[in-house]
């Protein structure tokens, strides 16, 4: 891991640990780069706002690169979620305490909630614009790409927020075979 690897684990580590015990609007950017023992221009350039240190989602290139990747015989709903598959069995997790944290904090804090639907749209867009780079049409494209997100959204939010005890990965997929049984075609 290199030095700003580490600095922004930390950062994350740290702002996450001190919006859970003193609460996210209470706790200041100073606040935690100085637990971090860092600057906030540190601070900034790993994250670009507070709500980033808890929101960021890295995997948006990924999951695109997935649905495209997708056999195209395949309808518009069972290529996101065969897309979403193959990338969920790729992701690298961080550890998945502090994704539930994460979780926690943000079902706990409204000043975050428009941050998730922001990630949220800015990933439908991207998996609408690899299925519509392929061939499918506009509308069909943002149905499927809606329908699975909403999908892993509340996959994710009953998995952080009831502690369940079975692995993301597998969570995320229990909600995608509800939309698309794995049997079928394969995906």
């Amino acid at each position: 891991m290199t030095k700003s690897a580490r600095t922004r684990a930390s950062l994350q580590k740290i702002a996450l640990e001190m919006f859970t015990a003193h609460g996210f609007e209470q706790t200041t950017v100073a606040q935690v780069a100085a637990a971090a023992g860092t600057s906030q221009m540190t601070f900034f350039r790993h994250f670009p706002t507070k709500e980033s240190v808890v929101l960021d989602d890295p995997f948006d290139p990924a999951i695109g690169a997935a649905v495209a990747a997708q056999p195209a015989e395949l309808s518009a709903v069972e290529r996101v979620c065969g897309g979403l598959r193959s990338a969920i069995a790729e992701l690298d997790l961080p550890q998945e305490s502090l994704v539930r944290a994460r979780i926690k904090l943000v079902g706990s804090t409204p000043a975050l909630h428009a941050g998730v639907l922001r990630n949220t749209a800015a990933t439908q867009h991207i998996v609408g614009e690899a299925l519509r780079n392929t061939g499918v049409c506009r509308f069909e494209a943002e149905v499927a790409a809606a329908a699975c997100l909403g999908a892993l959204t509340a996959a994710l939010l009953d998995w952080g927020l009831q502690a369940r005890p079975e692995p993301l990965a597998d969570r995320l997929r229990s909600a995608l075979d509800l939309l698309c049984p794995t049997n079928h075609h394969g995906v």
